[in-house]
């Protein structure tokens, strides 16, 4: 069993006496208070590992709070005028320098420890320790105050905290949370985590690299590894028809991939830690490396265009994996579906671009074998074009799946 301690205090009994340990349940959420939990929609009652909040409005200008969550120091929540820390009226629920749990009560004035403050007109508080789970509920009559608002039925967002302290004192915490609208304490709802919503810029940012790696880039590959022998002779501004496709579709993907990088990065304003992130940014180097060579390219007859040839090609599909391995780090991160469809699509849409690449690859090296002269002259060679439209047509299908569940998401 873990160690368990409920005390019970008010201003008018300042000693601590033992009382019944409160149950802290998300029963009511909605209709009689507001409720704030990580993850969204969990029950303290039945899980230990339940991060919650409620707030609700008693009579006069009192109000009942309770938190509870799983940690070894403190947990706290604030009201706040944004979703990042900084002029904030916090609440603490913390272990002591006597190994008891204690309310505090903190302002915070930018990123550093919050200030603790005077308790005020705080009343009936109920502390607990089960399992290392911290719990604390109390009355408290003190208005709400942050740098910008004042009062009890103004709107703030609610924000979450859990840590370790030391002698007492907290510490920088694990974990933040914050809701991702702003409430009213008199008015009961059910507050959803700013981490759960898929924000339009990162939609944006997501749809771009849909795009850019399931369909441009790809097109522009296949016009470029298999229809080289369309149209042959027929030019387009001086260039064969092919290669006018190939660098326009492949310019489009280099300025897609470019937006969605700049999207995302504006976002996080700043780098971002994960596989992901490492990723985006390696395809994002690979995507302005291809331009640039092929600007700096030695004529088709020199001795060294091998060279480029096979570095053109090397990037192109180290480009293209990384881009789908990214694709699917970022769909893990927005794919809350329980069997994990936004996944399964991109699990089939990977399948079906290896089966043609290798169906292409066999016709490839056939007509190749049955014309040798086509190993030295790869216009010679092209596979039939309705092949690559049934190829296309299918990464539009997934691409408009997975697109619809970003939407939804």
């Amino acid at each position: 069993m873990g160690k368990s301690s409920t005390t019970r205090r008010s201003p008018a009994c300042p000693t601590s006496r033992p009382s019944s340990r409160k149950t802290i349940s998300s029963a009511n959420c909605g209709s009689t208070k507001v409720c704030f939990s990580q993850p969204s929609g969990c029950d303290p009652a039945s899980s230990s590992s339940c991060y919650f909040m409620s707030a609700t409005s008693l009579s006069g200008a009192a109000l009942g709070y309770e938190m509870t969550g799983p940690s070894s120091g403190y947990i706290a929540f604030g009201f706040s005028d944004d979703q990042t820390m900084g002029n904030d009226d916090i609440y603490i629920c913390g272990v002591g320098s006597n190994g008891q749990l204690s309310v505090q009560h903190a302002f915070s004035t930018g990123h550093t420890t919050p200030q603790t403050i005077a308790l005020g007109n705080i009343s009936d508080i109920v502390t607990s320790v089960q399992n290392g789970v911290i719990s604390c509920s109390f009355t408290s009559m003190n208005t709400i105050s942050t740098q910008r608002t004042t009062g009890i039925n103004q709107m703030y967002y609610i924000l979450y905290a859990y840590g370790p302290s030391s002698n007492g004192v907290i510490q920088t915490h694990k974990n933040t949370f914050a809701s991702s609208a702003k409430m009213a304490v008199s008015n009961p709802q059910i507050l959803q985590n700013a981490d759960d919503e898929f924000p339009p810029i990162m939609q944006a940012h997501g749809s771009l690299m849909l795009i850019a790696w399931m369909t441009t880039s790809s097109l522009g590959m296949m016009v470029a590894r298999y229809l080289k022998g369309m149209a042959k002779g027929k030019k387009l501004c001086g260039k064969d028809i092919w290669f006018v496709v190939h660098v326009t579709v492949m310019i489009l993907t280099v300025v897609e991939t470019s937006i969605a990088f700049i999207l995302a990065f504006s976002h996080v304003q700043g780098w971002a830690e994960g596989a992901h992130s490492v990723m985006g940014c390696l395809v994002m180097i690979l995507t302005l490396i291809q331009p640039t060579l092929a600007l700096l390219r030695c004529g088709p007859q020199h001795p060294r265009r091998f060279l480029f040839n096979w570095s053109h090609a090397f990037i192109a599909v180290a480009a293209k994996g990384l881009g789908v391995a990214a694709i699917f780090t970022g769909l893990q991160m927005i794919d809350s579906t329980a069997n994990q469809w936004l996944m399964k699509v991109m699990g089939g849409f990977v399948a079906w671009d290896a089966l043609f690449y290798a169906l292409l690859e066999l016709l490839v090296r056939w007509k190749k074998n049955r014309d040798p002269s086509a190993i030295r002259d790869s216009t010679k060679v092209h596979v039939n074009p309705l092949l690559v439209a049934i190829y296309f047509l299918g990464n539009v299908c997934f691409l408009v799946a997975l697109l619809t569940g970003i939407g939804a998401s």
